[in-house]
């Protein structure tokens, strides 16, 4: 077929440019961070070992629907399962460590 034909004259070759490369695929999220200020505060980094995610869970799911103006379960769901990732991520290699010994 037709599609073959090209194939066989391009052979392994292909034009044009890949997703990383055409500006219309970046990553928006990246650029965005790029042109917000953040205040000072936000550069220093947090042990979530040390925080107690019990008492802040009410005050997140506060914050966040008073934010979007109505309470949305799965926003503030995905902000704690956000938060409590390293936690979870840090439990489970310790767990498996001993195991590969």
């Amino acid at each position: 077929g037709l599609a073959c034909s090209v194939y066989n004259v391009m052979g392994d070759f292909f034009k044009g440019t890949s997703a990383d490369q055409d500006p219309r695929f970046q990553n928006k999220q990246k650029l965005l961070l790029s042109k917000m200020k953040f205040p000072e505060s936000f550069s220093k980094r947090v042990d979530m070992k040390e925080v107690n995610l019990d008492i802040i869970k009410p005050w997140i799911t506060e914050k966040v629907t008073e934010m979007l103006g109505f309470e949305d379960e799965v926003v503030v769901l995905f902000t704690f399962n956000e938060l409590e990732k390293d936690r979870v991520r840090l439990h489970t290699r310790r767990r498996v460590l001993p195991a590969c010994l």
